[in-house]
């Protein structure tokens, strides 16, 4: 079930940004040993595509680290994140990498079924990122924005790593999100709650 757990981290990968697994699947592809991937998925490895992405990539860092300028990018990501999180994971779940060497029938055999997971993966990673961006605007003005979406792609970066070196990592990567997330949601609340005191004093 390795598999699983590589397509998982690069969907969530693909939810912080949408370009970083799919270019690290094509290039380790294309460059290296440590991914093969099967037939259908083998255009991720094409120059053009990898340039690309690449520029794509590069349009993508610049614009989440301006204030209101990150927004407009994640409402626009909001359609082009899952989308990717769906290719993502469905060519790292098929793909022989270094820790996987056989995927299971599960990925194999329905190639369908890993696009949705991947899609639904990360749309939800993708909306935790989006309203901590907005709860972070908002208390510092936009300050804090440079820095939040370098961790996010540095994190994108290392749940890639993770993904095809030791997808087992994934799953504590995961919990670490899923806290994340809880954490979001209860300072919007707090936000919200903080907000409507004030309205009605």
């Amino acid at each position: 079930m390795l598999e699983l757990a590589t397509g998982t981290g690069l969907a969530m990968a693909a939810g912080l940004n949408a370009w970083v697994p799919l270019l690290g699947l094509g290039l380790l592809s294309r460059h290296t040993d440590l991914v093969a991937l099967p037939g259908g998925w083998s255009w991720l490895e094409n120059g053009w595509v990898l340039t690309v992405l690449g520029v794509l990539l590069l349009i993508e860092v610049l614009a989440d680290k301006v204030p209101v300028l990150d927004s407009f990018n994640d409402a626009v990501q909001t359609v082009v994140r899952p989308t990717s999180g769906g290719i993502a994971f469905g060519a790292g779940a098929t793909s022989e990498t270094v820790t996987v060497q056989d995927p299971g029938t599960f990925v194999s055999s329905g190639q369908w079924l890993p696009v949705v997971l991947g899609i639904v993966l990360a749309l939800v990673v993708h909306l935790v990122k989006a309203t901590a961006r907005v709860v972070s605007n908002a208390s510092t003005g936009g300050a804090a924005a440079p820095a939040l979406s370098t961790a996010e792609d540095v994190g994108a970066v290392a749940l890639s790593a993770l993904a095809v070196l030791l997808p087992v990592l994934v799953v504590v990567a995961l919990l670490g999100l899923g806290v994340a997330g809880f954490l979001v949601v209860r300072a919007s609340r707090r936000r919200r709650a903080a907000r409507a005191a004030r309205a009605s004093g």
